[in-house]
């Protein structure tokens, strides 16, 4: 039966190194990573594009990102990644916002998980239920919907 997951974490990832990052996405992501699996990805930088990155070259899942806006307002890290996973990846949604504020990151994360079976989640640290990362667990949570939440 296929699976469609939504990846949300943090844009903090430089105190951990590159290859941390592939470990614990092996680790957790992997056994999800089949071919009927379809991620819904955010179009940020941290752990939005180190997944994407990592899903597009250790996977053979359908991957589809998802930005607030356009393509062309992500971060040049963000950019930069899509571009080179640019063949693997299926879907880009550009959902438009006018103004890259809360509300859109926030219409973003409803967007994928809506559209996903559960949530996989990459904090940094514990829960604060602030931080937008905590904000997409909680909104899966109260979909009813589970929850892989490994905090870096």
């Amino acid at each position: 039966m296929p699976l469609a997951a939504a990846i949300t974490g943090t844009r903090q990832t430089g105190h951990r190194e590159l290859g941390w990052f592939g470990d614990l996405f092996a680790r957790y992501l992997g056994p999800w990573a089949t071919p009927d699996t379809r991620f819904y990805i955010g179009g940020a930088r941290g752990i939005d594009s180190l997944s994407l990155l990592w899903l597009a070259g250790n996977s053979t899942s359908r991957l589809t990102i998802v930005v607030p806006g356009t393509f062309a307002q992500q971060p040049a890290e963000a950019r930069q990644a899509i571009e080179r996973c640019r063949d693997r990846i299926e879907d880009l949604v550009e959902l438009g916002a006018a103004e890259l504020r809360t509300p859109a990151y926030h219409a973003r994360n409803r967007y994928m998980v809506d559209r996903a079976d559960m949530v996989c989640g990459f904090p940094l640290g514990d829960a604060d239920g602030t931080s937008g990362t905590w904000q997409t667990i909680n909104y899966g949570a109260g979909q009813g919907k589970p929850r892989l939440i490994v905090p870096v």
